[in-house]
């Protein structure tokens, strides 16, 4: 009997994902822990690992079909020398914008009433009126319609030669002929300087929890200047210890030298290390620190656990393996999903202040501007200090004025009296 292999839900927030590619192709053997796709949620490009052994019996849903709701079959796998299931015995819900248009309907069928707008067409169903049918995925067709790409120059490698999303990117970077309104295949100028661009699952996602983060939670801000001079100076000398080469190679920056500094203030004032729930306030014991980092579609938040037991030289190279996997959409669901209090670094870019956005459910999260050197006042005299300036974001319903600007301290202490970070 015909086993149906189901779009999984891979984070609790996953409704919906898109099938970025199949790895097996239909006829292919597979055993159990084979990869047989790749599925893009909305926070990374994860792996879909057949369950059973047998044959990759039929595709239900082509490469590049996006939103495809959780527990929809995709496709279906059978015992060798099993039957193959027709086409129909299994129907997968696929969004209305996502499902393929029959460019074998006939024309009849299509006709609108006199009072009916037309729709503009495309340059797949300009193919398809024209007699010839073009095998093309349905977010292939509609980005070849976004990007004026005539479908019947491309060569598909998909499945059967079927049209996916890279084929026609690659098209319309190699600038393949376009089509006009009336079908000849001549450029046309855009008619505005506008484009559309459709949202990823990650911006969705995005959106969906900083409105929610910010709409629902009592943010409060509290600023404080850092002398970074004494830290810096430090870094330097512990960089220098480093092996040029080998796995005992290391490189401290000054980010990983920050989220050891906030751990350890997070253990002077434990309240901070909190979350806010309906019913009690709940305070973590361990400190495991949430990284914003930036990828191509937005913001993942990479999470380095218990910091606090942590080495500089364990959390600098756990961090860069975390970054370097967030930005390549590797990360396993649980290691960007939790954490007890954040850090959000824009110093780099030569910001002078910000203020971040709560991640739910924690507490706080701290943002770091850049360093520069400026005047500062030592006793009497006029002296000149590496200075930045960090704001602390607090939930208000969990963290009072007082307890964040305690928070700070202790912050700024660890940071100007390094030798903390290495005792």
């Amino acid at each position: 009997m015909a086993i149906e292999v189901l779009m999984p839900a891979l984070s609790p927030t996953m409704t919906e994902g898109a099938l970025a590619r199949w790895v097996k192709a239909e006829g292919d053997k597979v055993t159990i822990g084979d990869v047989i796709a790749e599925i893009e949620t909305d926070k990374a490009t994860m792996e879909v690992e057949a369950v059973e052994d047998g044959i990759l019996g039929r595709i239900l849903v082509p490469e590049g079909t996006q939103e495809i709701a959780v527990n929809t079959p995709i496709a279906l796998l059978i015992a060798e020398g099993e039957a193959v299931p027709d086409a129909g015995a299994v129907r997968p819900e696929v969004p209305a914008a996502s499902a393929p248009q029959d460019a074998t309907q006939p024309a009849a069928t299509q006709q609108k009433s006199a009072s009916a707008a037309v729709p503009a067409q495309t340059p797949s169903s300009l193919q398809a009126a024209a007699g010839k049918r073009i095998i093309a995925s349905p977010l292939a067709k509609r980005i070849a319609g976004q990007k004026g790409v005539d479908l019947s120059t491309i060569k598909g490698s998909g499945p059967n030669g079927r049209i996916v999303r890279r084929d026609v990117d690659n098209a319309a970077a190699q600038g393949k002929p376009v089509t006009s309104a009336t079908g000849q295949g001549a450029a046309i100028a855009p008619p505005s300087s506008s484009r559309s661009v459709p949202h990823s699952g990650m911006r969705k996602v995005i959106a969906r929890r900083l409105t929610e983060a910010k709409s629902t939670i009592p943010h409060f801000y509290v600023s404080v200047d850092v002398e970074l001079d004494a830290l810096l100076a430090l870094r330097s000398q512990l960089n220098a210890t480093s092996p040029e080469e080998g796995p005992d190679a290391f490189k401290l920056s000054v980010n990983d030298m920050l989220v050891k500094a906030s751990a350890i203030a997070l253990k002077r004032v434990p309240n901070v290390n909190a979350s806010f729930t309906d019913q009690a306030m709940i305070l973590h014991d361990n400190v495991d620190i949430s990284i914003a980092v930036s990828v191509p579609d937005g913001l993942i938040t990479p999470i380095v656990t218990h910091v606090e037991q942590k080495s500089l030289k364990q959390i600098s190279q756990e961090t860069k393996d975390l970054v370097k996997r967030a930005r390549a959409g590797k990360l396993k669901p649980e290691e960007f999903q939790g954490g007890t209090f954040s850090i959000s670094n824009m110093g780099m870019f030569g910001v002078r202040d910000f203020s971040a956005i709560i991640n739910p459910p924690q507490a706080a999260i701290l943002a770091i501007a850049a360093a520069k050197k400026q005047p500062v006042v030592k006793g009497n005299e006029l002296a000149i200090a590496t200075v930045m300036t960090v704001t602390l974001s607090v939930d208000h319903r969990v963290v009072d004025g007082a307890v964040a600007a305690e928070w700070l301290s202790a912050f700024r202490s660890v940071v100007e009296s390094p030798l903390t970070l290495v005792l």
